[in-house]
């Protein structure tokens, strides 16, 4: 993996662009100082320009060079990072990040990933990798290396790994003096913040904020229509079940969880509805999912697919 890793480094540092896993999804990452890169990503992901992309960091001393960190970032860094917390933070005037990376804005998503070839490539370069998720625009996003679409691959230098381990995109925070917001629900849900955070207000606001990505009306969506908290499956319908019910596909079906299990459901589920799109059927219906926790998360994945 080092000599593939070296290959990677040089890939990025001409400006090209590599696909690389993460505990969250796989990424496609281009170098975020180089606007060139940056146009790469959008271009290749047919990415609106309005829609922003993450900055991933090799540790936090590398994201302060370039952010101010208040009382509360610092919090939520030490609890939460390297992990699946991506922070909303301000440029410093020194900063060299492209204003593409967020739509010329200087506030820009940050964090530092949990996966060891992802740490492992972000400390061998001299820079910030801007990497959004590894899909088409508006698709399913990529939590294995089969998901990723063909074009994608053609056009980056690969890293391969296996199937991410949490399966749903970072979080996305925005801090403020008193409260945080959520900018977009991700696999750190607001139950697990409540509590690790007790006495600090947190408000959920991933509708359509400019400054998070995946907050499109359409995102994350298949190829065939889905219809979502059935509560019966057409005869020309497949089933992405969860739990113990009576509902059944006379096609086939996906469980995400047997059990009920949210964190297994959502480490499923982008893997799942990517396998059910590939089957001969009219629609995809959808089970009824718990609205708490990473059901929640879920949910909101399954809205904006659905629209």
């Amino acid at each position: 993996m080092q000599k593939n890793v070296q290959l990677a480094k040089k890939t990025l540092e001409k400006g090209d662009l590599v696909i690389f896993p993460t505990e969250t999804v796989y990424g496609l990452g281009g170098d975020s100082t180089n606007q060139r890169a940056i146009k790469k990503i959008y271009n290749l992901k047919k990415r609106p320009l309005t829609n922003p992309i993450i900055c991933h960091f090799k540790n936090v001393e590398h994201v302060n060079q370039n952010f101010k960190i208040s009382k509360i970032d610092s919090l939520l860094i030490n609890l939460f990072w390297p992990g699946a917390l991506t922070l909303i933070l301000q440029k410093k005037l020194s900063s060299i990040i492209s204003p593409l990376v967020s739509n010329n804005s200087d506030l820009v998503g940050c964090r530092i990933p949990n996966h060891p070839i992802a740490i492992e490539l972000l400390n061998n370069v001299n820079f910030p990798i801007a990497a959004p998720s590894a899909n088409i625009a508006t698709k399913i996003s990529s939590t294995h290396f089969s998901h990723i679409s063909d074009n994608l691959k053609k056009n980056s230098f690969i890293l391969k790994s296996g199937s991410s381990s949490l399966g749903l995109e970072s979080t996305v925070i925005q801090t403020f003096n008193n409260k945080i917001e959520i900018l977009r629900l991700g696999s750190i849900t607001i139950e697990e913040l409540i509590k690790k955070i007790p006495d600090i207000k947190i408000e959920i606001r991933n509708k359509n904020s400019a400054l998070s990505p995946g907050n499109q009306f359409k995102h994350y969506s298949p190829n065939h229509p889905i219809r979502l908290n059935v509560k019966e499956v057409r005869n020309d319908e497949c089933l992405l079940n969860f739990g113990k019910n009576n509902l059944n596909s006379k096609i086939f079906e996906y469980n995400l969880s047997v059990k009920g299990d949210l964190r297994e459901a959502s480490k499923n589920f982008f893997n799942y509805l990517y396998l059910i799109d590939k089957l001969e059927c009219k629609g995809i219906a959808i089970a009824p999912i718990p609205d708490y926790d990473l059901g929640r998360t879920i949910n909101d994945r399954l809205v904006r697919a659905s629209y």
